[in-house]
């Protein structure tokens, strides 16, 4: 009954002494997360209004809260009276293991790094890596974000597409859009070209420099192909392919120009027996 008395006193001292340290610790780690969310949107703004890139905003702004988190959390510990020494050659070892486990996670983070410094795409930028298409939405800590074309949300680890090959459609002004049309053998090669260079100059999209470049490419099995090579401001792209296919189609069956389909000639020989 002594011992139950004893242990019973001893706990509401060490209530009395440490349960305003522990208000006051849930009080600061209340107060402080408030503030640390109020100073990422605050510092997210300020990026903003200094016209900083785009893709580095968010990336900044993700290591200012991790790092303003990791020192409101000591903090509190210190205030709650754990002796932080100790604590952070703790925190050091399980760090280094962690680090250890985590190894892809901190070579995501390099690679992010990576992508910042050197820029090989930015947000807004049509890019094919890792197989897949899309514009770069955003660019985080440890994975970019794409948005492909059917509107599906693609997340692609920064170590492989900092260290692979990537294509960058959006990193030059203009592109060159490649056709290949087909006419049969008994149609006329000059008025197919004529046909073909007269659709491109009626199309302000397509530009006159560099000149826009007809020939013949190929005597095909089944029909005499074209090579048709264009120059387009990147962002008109897709619109000039699409509409080229079209107005060739539609130009070609007006003026009696034949696109064939693929054929074969079966020829049939008799044996006349004696």
């Amino acid at each position: 009954m002594e011992n139950y008395q004893v242990y019973l006193d001893q706990g509401i001292e060490l209530i009395i002494v440490y349960s305003p340290k522990l208000l006051l610790a849930i009080l600061t780690l209340i107060i402080g997360l408030w503030v640390i969310k109020s100073l990422s949107k605050t510092s997210s703004k300020m990026m903003k209004k200094s016209d900083m890139d785009e893709s580095l905003r968010p990336f900044l702004t993700s290591i200012i809260t991790v790092i303003l988190k990791v020192l409101l959390v000591i903090s509190v510990m210190g205030m709650v009276g754990i002796e932080m020494t100790s604590f952070i050659a703790i925190m050091g070892a399980a760090g280094l293991a962690v680090g250890m486990a985590l190894s892809g996670t901190l070579q995501n983070f390099a690679g992010g790094v990576m992508v910042l410094v050197f820029k090989p795409y930015k947000v807004g930028d049509f890019i094919d890596a890792q197989g897949y298409m899309g514009v770069v939405k955003e660019i985080q800590i440890f994975n970019t974000i794409l948005l492909t074309t059917d509107n599906r949300r693609v997340i692609i680890p920064n170590a492989p597409i900092s260290s692979g090959t990537m294509v960058n459609y959006s990193a030059e002004s203009e592109r060159r859009v490649d056709f290949t049309f087909g006419i049969g053998y008994n149609d006329d090669i000059d008025k197919a070209k004529n046909i073909l260079m007269t659709i491109v100059k009626a199309d302000d999209r397509i530009l006159q420099n560099p000149e826009p470049f007809v020939g013949l490419s190929e005597l095909a099995d089944s029909s005499v192909n074209f090579a048709l090579r264009v120059w387009v401001k990147s962002e008109d792209y897709w619109d000039v392919f699409f509409d080229m296919n079209e107005k060739v189609k539609k130009e070609f069956d007006k003026q009696r120009v034949s696109i064939p389909y693929p054929q074969t000639d079966v020829h049939l020989f008799q044996n006349k027996l004696s």
